[in-house]
């Protein structure tokens, strides 16, 4: 059976894990996707800004979902999210989406031109319109530099029932915002390394998802705000702040740092595939510090 939004809860999206040869290495990430479903999280993604879909083919992506539906397999819920600089493109993935089990798909806005939001309310409506799937926007205008205001995200989930849910990376006060416009009815799950965690639960999130290198933390945070222990989730968080401020500087330092954070918490090897910010003497040194610290992935 498929799972029902809304999902709440910690997602973990995979990094995308090269080999020496610039590869997917296949074991390194039916490793990564064990780690979070021993963890117990409550859902599973690939294929967004973590798992450097732009760096992608399009046969790769496809790979990534057939290799993540065999190694979630039904356990979990699996979203995957839709990178395409076209209709006709997005529209594919979808349905390689769905032959893989999707219960949800996210879409991205087109990473070519910068557009009004009528065009980008056309745009998703027109690929939301061609799956029964549900549906979210990933809303993340600060990291893509495109994206659509409160506002705008009324009008396009009011067109389109099944645009059910938003996969925020903004501030919490943005994010509370958005639940007010759109008066609490549409599910948002936030993302941004886990910065202001648990304030993202109090603004109304249903949920984070996040790349793996500190989800454990997060996850035990989000398990002791759920039963009623605040302070306890406060304590979470800030154990954990010191290592997600190193790594949220940018997108490009979370695929350089917290990826190094995470094989190294993981016992495996990571290799960049180029373009890619290269990590330095110093920078080697604070992941091997956090990670330390941070320790091996426990419940």
């Amino acid at each position: 059976m498929p799972f029902k939004p809304p999902f709440p809860g910690i997602h973990s999206i995979v990094f995308a894990l090269f080999d020496e040869n610039e590869r997917l290495d296949r074991a390194a990430m039916r490793r990564q996707a064990e780690i979070s479903v021993d963890l117990d999280v409550q859902g599973m993604a690939a294929l967004g800004l973590a798992t450097e879909v732009s760096k992608l083919s399009f046969a790769e992506r496809c790979t990534v979902m057939e290799w993540m539906a065999e190694d979630v397999a039904g356990r979990k819920p699996l979203a995957f999210t839709i990178f395409g600089s076209s209709v006709a493109e997005q529209a594919e993935l979808v349905k390689v989406a769905e032959k893989n089990g999707a219960d949800w798909v996210i879409l991205q806005p087109p990473m070519v031109g910068s557009f009004g939001a009528a065009e980008y309310i056309s745009f998703f409506g027109r690929i939301a319109d061609t799956t029964s799937l549900p549906v979210a926007i990933q809303n993340a205008p600060a990291y893509m530099g495109r994206g659509l205001s409160a506002e705008d995200i009324r009008e396009l989930t009011r067109r389109h029932p099944n645009i059910s849910l938003i996969k925020g990376e903004g501030s919490v006060v943005e994010i509370e915002r958005l639940i007010a416009v759109t008066e609490g009815r549409l599910p948002i799950l936030n993302g941004r390394g886990g910065l202001e965690l648990v304030d993202n639960f109090r603004a109304g999130c249903i949920g984070m998802i996040l790349a793996p290198d500190t989800i454990d933390y997060a996850l035990r945070a989000y398990n002791l705000y759920r039963a009623g222990d605040e302070a306890g989730a406060d304590a979470a968080y800030r154990e954990v702040l010191p290592a997600i401020t190193f790594i949220m500087q940018s997108i490009e330092t979370l695929l350089c740092y917290g990826k190094r954070i995470f094989g190294a918490r993981a016992g495996i090897p990571i290799h960049d595939r180029g373009p890619a910010l290269r990590p330095t003497e110093f920078g080697l040194k604070l992941v091997e510090r956090y990670a330390r610290e941070l320790g091996p992935y426990r419940k």
